[in-house]
């Protein structure tokens, strides 16, 4: 077994594999994207090099299903559960980088009440999705997913928020 370091995306496979039970990459790209892309995205790419890695140290078991396509279906080791386990119980404190596009621009001095618009109608759009989707299938939720979903539509409030008073802010800072 390789000695590997595991990253969030490496992470973001595990859990996903562990979650369908046995999965080819593409699977875990299309689980991942109807599901955590919210707030975690991946890139595609980095979905099939995860599940390489993650064969090479040990953590995820590869099977070749015959006849058709042979496709690469996946599943945890033993190890692989182990580790997630130890992952899912870690409760160290990780900050979050929120990578906001539209925040960079304000700091490089991008006006307030030009941004505004745009940002509050897509935090608008995004909250209604995440409202329609805690309406429609909140019950059929496990607790950690409504809670990441519940931290998503705090965030779209929080946002809408901030843009608001940036937008209606009179007075600026000398330079801007």
């Amino acid at each position: 077994m390789a000695d590997v370091r595991l990253t969030t995306a490496s992470f973001l496979v595990l859990g996903t594999v562990d979650k369908l039970g046995e999965a080819s990459a593409y699977d875990v790209k299309v689980e991942a994207a109807a599901t955590v892309a919210p707030f975690w995205s991946i890139p595609h790419a980095q979905v099939y090099a995860q599940c390489d890695r993650l064969v090479e140290a040990g953590l995820l078991h590869e099977v070749r299903r015959e006849g058709g396509r042979n496709r690469r279906l996946l599943r945890l080791t033993d190890r692989g559960r182990e580790v997630l386990g130890e992952w899912l119980a870690d409760p160290d404190f990780v900050p979050v980088e929120a990578r906001e596009h539209a925040i960079l621009r304000l700091w490089f001095g991008a006006r307030p009440q030009e941004l505004a618009p745009a940002q509050l109608s897509g935090h608008r759009r995004i909250l209604a999705e995440y409202e329609g989707l805690a309406e429609s299938v909140g019950e059929l939720l496990t607790p950690g997913q409504r809670e990441a979903l519940e931290f998503g539509i705090r965030y779209e409030r929080m946002m809408l928020e901030f843009w608001e008073w940036a937008r209606s802010r009179r007075e600026r800072l000398p330079g801007t």
